[in-house]
C-alpha cells in the first residue's frame, strides 16, 4: 500500500528505469505494431501517452461514497492514485501508487473520472502474464470494466459530453494490445465507441460489474445462433458471465428451457435468475441427463463434457480451457453499441447486475479482491467501489 511509483523500478524496453523520488511517474510513449502473424513471434509495442498529477491518500475516508457531481476538464489534476504492476506474477506484484500521470485524451476518446470498476478472470490472467506476447508494455494499470463520469472529451467525440455518466469495457480487444492504463485508477481514457450511458436505474457499482461480462454473454449467444424457442445449458451459472447468460437467454433471446450448474448453496440463486433446471455439479453429472440442449455455454472449462450434452447440430460456446468439436472459443470485442442495445432490458429490471455479496471492495482492498476472485468462488461480479 505504501509503495509509490517513485520508488519502484520499471522495465522499459528491457532497460530499467527508476524515476526520481521527487518526480511523478511517467508512462513513456511507445508504439504498437498490430500487423503481425497470429502464431509466430509477436512484435508488441504500443501507442500510450501518459501524464498526470494529484496527491492521493488511502484512508478511512475512502469508504465514503464519492460525489457523483461531474468535474470539468479545468479541474482535472495531472497526477492520480492508481494500482499498477511492473512485473508479471501473483497478487503481491500489485502496488498502490499515488503519483501516476493522468492519461492524455486522444481525439476519439473521453477522460473518465472513475467511480467504480470490476474485476474479471482476464485481469488476473493478464497479471500472471498469460498473454504477455500481445500485452502492452509494463508497467500496467489493470482493469477492464469501468463506470464513471466524463470530465473531458476529445475533438472528434460527438455523442458524449462532460458530466455524462457512462460505463463500458475500456479495452476493445481483451487479449490483443489492451491499454497500458486500465480502470483501477482515478481516471482512465476510453474511446467513445466502447462506452454507453449508464442505465438510469443502476448505481455506479452495479453498472461497473456489467460491461465485459454482459458483452461476453451476449456475443457468445449470438455466435451460437441462439434464438427464441431453443434450449440452453449454462456451465457455471452463478458466475459473472454465466449469471448473465441465463438472464439474457430468458429475457432477451426467449429460451424455451434453461438449465444451469452450480454448487449446492447456489441452486436457489440459479432459479431466481430464471433457470428451469438447477443442477448441483457436486452431486450430478450434467452429461448423464437424458435431455440434450441446442446450446451449451461453458464458462468453466469443461468442453470435453459439454459436447456430450449438446444436440446434434448444436453449438458449444467455450470461454476457457481446451476446445473439443463442435465447441468453439471466442474473445469478446468491446462494443458500446451492444451496451446501448441492452440498456432497455437493464432499465426495465428484466436483466439485473449481480455483485458478489462480499463486495463491493473499497479501493484500498484491490489485492484482497483479486485474491477472492482467484478462488473461483465468487457469485456474480467482484466490484471495486468507491474509487476516490
Amino acid at each position: 500500500m505504501e509503495a509509490l511509483l517513485s520508488s519502484t523500478t520499471f522495465p522499459v524496453k528491457r532497460a530499467l528505469y527508476s524515476p526520481p523520488s521527487d518526480k511523478p511517474l511517467q508512462f513513456f510513449p511507445t508504439k504498437i505494431n498490430l500487423n503481425r502473424p497470429q502464431k509466430s513471434s509477436h512484435s508488441v509495442q504500443k501507442n500510450a501517452s501518459f501524464s498526470l498529477s494529484l496527491p492521493l491518500r488511502i484512508s478511512a475516508s475512502a469508504q465514503t461514497a464519492p460525489s457523483t457531481e461531474a468535474s470539468t476538464s479545468s479541474s482535472v489534476p495531472s497526477e492520480m492514485k492508481a494500482w499498477s504492476y511492473s512485473e508479471y506474477g501473483a497478487v503481491d506484484v500489485l502496488k498502490f501508487e499515488s503519483n501516476v500521470a493522468v492519461p492524455e485524451v486522444k481525439e476519439d476518446q473521453v477522460l473518465i473520472k472513475v467511480v467504480a470498476a470490476a474485476l474479471n478472470p482476464v485481469d488476473f490472467k493478464r497479471r500472471l502474464g498469460k498473454f504477455q506476447a500481445t500485452d502492452s508494455p509494463l508497467p500496467t494499470v489493470p482493469g477492464y470494466d469501468v463506470a464513471g463520469i466524463v470530465v473531458k472529451v476529445g475533438s472528434q467525440v460527438k455523442g458524449l459530453k462532460e458530466g455524462d455518466e457512462v460505463y463500458g469495457d475500456i479495452h476493445e480487444k481483451a487479449l490483443d494490445g489492451p491499454k497500458q492504463f486500465g480502470s483501477l485508477a482515478e481516471y482512465t481514457a476510453v474511446e467513445e465507441k466502447l462506452l454507453a450511458l449508464k442505465p438510469k436505474n443502476l448505481d455506479f457499482a452495479q453498472a461497473a460489474g456489467l460491461p465485459l461480462a454482459i458483452e461476453t454473454a451476449y456475443e457468445g449467444l449470438e455466435r451460437a445462433g441462439f434464438s427464441s424457442g431453443k434450449s440452453i445449458l449454462v456451465l457455471g451459472g452463478a458466475g459473472g458471465v454465466g449469471s448473465l447468460v441465463i438472464q439474457l437467454a430468458k429475457h432477451v433471446f426467449g429460451a424455451s428451457k434453461i438449465a444451469a450448474t452450480a454448487s449446492t448453496p447456489k441452486l436457489d440463486f440459479l432459479r431466481s435468475l430464471g433457470a428451469d433446471l438447477a443442477i448441483d455439479y457436486t452431486k450430478e453429472n450434467f452429461e448423464d441427463l437424458p435431455e440434450r440442449f441446442d446450446v451449451v455455454y461453458d464458462s468453466v472449462g469443461q468442453c470435453d463434457r459439454a459436447v456430450k450434452a449438446v444436440k446434434e447440430g448444436g453449438s458449444v460456446v467455450v470461454l476457457t480451457g481446451a476446445v473439443t468439436p463442435p465447441g468453439f472459443r471466442f474473445v469478446v470485442t468491446s462494443n458500446g453499441e451492444m451496451l446501448k442495445k441492452l440498456n432497455p432490458f437493464l432499465e426495465s429490471g428484466k436483466v439485473k447486475p449481480l455483485i458478489d455479496p462480499k463486495g463491493p471492495f473499497p479501493f484500498d482492498q484491490v489485492k484482497e479482491a483479486f485474491s477472492y476472485l482467484e478462488t473461483g468462488r465468487a457469485t456474480g461480479k467482484v466490484v471495486i467501489y468507491p474509487i476516490p
